[in-house]
């Protein structure tokens, strides 16, 4: 199959501001063109544009093709359960997947975002059994897990659980050596376990598809007609044991470019493979957020601040303040219209247990309201 899947995550939306609202008309033409080009792989999760992604991907994919046409991914969310919750509540929500996305199966099927702190949930309510279980009985083709930990608590999963077929990792290059990630870690460590490798946010949210002109200039220069998107996405694709590299495509030009390359990804040479550890080193000493915008952080705010929207604006006005011009106050107040405040976190940190990236997000807040609304 074709390396290159589809993430339902970052999907047109008439209005950014209500992510359960998505453009279904332009996700029809969006999904035709990717199997059109022999792209079969689709991934969504129960959490995804607001909890809508499932029924999105019924609409737009379930319904209007057939069956055998594609793979479907999903993920048992284990965040989403309380300590009170049972084994029942567990085997209801994946029903309600299979009932959203309109399907009998899955052809993968993931547990979501898994650290130290979500195995633990996971080992209370026997996960791996109950999922094991629903494989045996053909609802599920293909067991793996998305992890967002170090090396030593992956090591220590797939040691305990040698049925899984494949781990999700987050690899770019950005985060190779990155240590808060461990992405080369990681990886090493599901390739000495024999795993295969689904590889997200290889364009770390579309940070590594927008460069500073300086970075963008070194990789130019080698190659004139690739894109930034281009070269991290042959990074992560070039990877021995990765099967799948997932891109979340928010419209039909993403989706067009991204096809066109992945038809026949070369692997990078050693002599491209060290631009980007150039630009890697660049990008690193920059002062930003290392925020992918995957928004896990924002459904459980209790004070609705829009996270993802003010780190991003923080990290696009970080030049200006460089060079002594004033913060977008008005960008920023525009922002705080369809939420809190930075200043309204209570630091209840729910955020901060929720977040992949592992940030300190209560941190960065009380910068972006320094930046933003004084000291």
């Amino acid at each position: 199959m074709q390396k290159l899947g589809f993430g339902m995550m970052r999907l047109p939306m008439p209005d950014p501001k209500e992510q359960s609202r998505v453009d279904e008309a332009q996700v029809c033409a969006m999904v035709d063109r990717f199997l059109e080009r022999g792209y079969t792989y689709f991934d969504t999760a129960y959490m995804y544009h607001g909890g809508e992604s499932e029924n999105v991907v019924r609409r737009t994919l379930v319904e209007r093709h057939p069956r055998e046409r594609f793979l479907l991914a999903d993920k048992m969310p284990l965040f989403h359960f309380r300590p009170e919750d049972t084994e029942e509540e567990q085997a209801a929500l994946f029903q309600e997947q299979l009932d959203k996305c309109g399907v009998t199966y899955f052809d993968y099927y993931l547990l979501h975002s898994v650290t130290a702190a979500g195995y633990e949930i996971a080992r209370r309510l026997r996960t791996f059994e109950f999922l094991a279980e629903q494989k045996a009985q053909g609802r599920i083709r293909r067991l793996g897990f998305s992890f967002h930990d170090k090396a030593d608590v992956l090591d220590r999963i797939l040691t305990e659980h040698p049925e899984v077929e494949f781990v999700q990792l987050q690899l770019n290059y950005l985060d190779w050596e990155d240590e808060r990630v461990q992405s080369r870690k990681c990886y090493e460590t599901v390739r000495r376990h024999g795993k295969q490798v689904v590889v997200m946010e290889p364009v770390k949210g579309g940070k590594l598809a927008k460069l500073p002109e300086e970075a963008a200039a070194i990789l130019r220069q080698a190659h004139p007609d690739w894109s930034p998107a281009s070269w991290a996405i042959r990074f992560a694709a070039g990877l021995e044991g990765v099967v799948m590299v997932l891109s979340g495509m928010s419209d039909m030009s993403q989706l067009e470019e991204n096809t066109a390359f992945m038809a026949a990804p070369a692997p990078l040479t050693g002599e491209e493979q060290a631009l980007l550890a150039q630009v890697a080193e660049l990008l690193s000493a920059l002062p930003a957020v290392p925020c992918t915008a995957c928004r896990y952080c924002v459904d459980d705010c209790p004070q609705r601040i829009p996270i993802p929207e003010y780190f991003a604006l923080y990290n696009a006005d970080q030049p200006a303040l460089r060079q002594g011009r004033p913060a977008n106050r008005e960008a920023y107040a525009g922002l705080a219209g369809s939420g809190g405040k930075a200043s309204d976190c209570v630091v209840c940190r729910r955020c901060e247990e929720l977040c992949p990236q592992h940030l300190p997000i209560t941190d960065w807040l009380k910068r972006v309201k320094s930046t933003y609304e004084g000291s």
